[in-house]
């Protein structure tokens, strides 16, 4: 087979899809298209209500919001692809196409994990010292970190991205999920690819290894925090604050955990399992992340409600 320098030429992508399952893409697609549907409808509700509620505008309900927003743009940036597969049963994607949408899918999963670590700082300081909870929080500070999250995700997939576009390629390449990953492009190349790969770990290591450690070291010092507290009753109220932080950190690294151990011990797993668990990994954190938060966070479902109500009460204005 020949081979392009993707510096000269464009090889080709082809995604993949649920091989086998063909004849059933109408019906595969349906679910998914449910969930992309729910994903961005929870996740616009969560930011219009948090925006239209003065009350909502604290620490907490900012760092929500980014987590919103990382959630939509996870969302937006996989769904041409995957439609593109189970709707129209056309695999091929332009090389330069492909790692956009591989830089923007690193990027965002990055910024989420930087986001949820926010979020559990912001819980650590409200707990320890919630009478300086907003002095210590300030609009400044919140805009500095975002900035800083951002940023850290942009800088960190640029070089991977340029060091892809340096390799050569076979003319075809098939990918194994209905979306670009990079550690997917780095097993279609036919150059060395061990600077590749090791950059990618240092980005793996810096990003959500490093995350992941300090979150866990957060919630150590929530819990020192919280047993300190002498009432039960508040030791409660102060760990119920928690319970919806910690089921979206669940939600975003037990997949992605997941996704890592079926591509490292699971060679002989069929490749549906494969795509099942990326799309897992890329689908489930923007879905549960706003119905954990709608149901969990009482002030997010109270508004949620009260316009539901309102709504519905101007609909019967209306009609009479």
């Amino acid at each position: 087979m020949s081979v392009f320098n993707s510096s000269a030429s464009y090889p080709r992508f082809l995604l993949t899809g649920f091989s086998g399952l063909e004849r059933s893409y109408g019906l595969i697609s349906l679910p998914i298209f449910l969930v992309y549907v729910t994903s961005i409808a929870g996740n616009i509700t969560i930011l219009f209500i948090i925006r239209t509620e003065p009350s909502l505008h604290q620490p907490m309900y900012y760092f929500l919001s980014m987590l919103a927003l990382t959630d939509l743009g996870l969302s937006t940036t996989t769904l041409p692809s995957m439609f593109s597969v189970f709707w129209f049963h056309a695999r091929e994607i332009p090389f330069n196409a492909c790692l956009v949408q591989m830089y923007f899918i690193h990027v965002f999963s990055i910024i989420e994990s930087a986001v949820l670590l926010a979020m559990a700082f912001d819980r650590f300081v409200a707990i320890r010292e919630p009478l300086r909870y907003a002095t210590i929080l300030t609009n400044d500070v919140i805009i500095g970190i975002g900035l800083a999250i951002a940023g850290r995700a942009l800088a960190l997939v640029f070089p991977a991205s340029f060091l892809l576009k340096r390799l050569q390629y076979h003319a075809v390449n098939i990918l194994s999920y209905p979306f670009c990953l990079h550690q997917d492009l780095i097993k279609t190349t036919v150059s060395s690819r061990r600077v590749s790969s090791i950059y990618g770990l240092m980005v793996v290591i810096c990003s959500m290894g490093l995350d992941s450690v300090l979150l866990l070291l957060s919630y150590v010092l929530i819990l020192g925090t919280v047993l300190s507290i002498a009432s039960k009753a508040e030791r409660v109220k102060a760990l119920n604050t928690c319970i919806s932080h910690i089921c979206a950190v669940l939600t975003f690294y037990t997949p992605m955990i997941g996704l890592s151990m079926i591509r490292r011990y699971g060679q002989n797993a069929s490749p549906i399992v494969h795509v099942l668990m990326a799309n897992v990994y890329l689908l489930v954190p923007p879905l549960m992340n706003p119905i954990v938060y709608s149901v969990k966070t009482k002030q997010i479902r109270d508004r949620i409600l009260k316009k539901f109500k309102k709504h519905n009460l101007a609909e019967k204005d209306s009609k009479t």
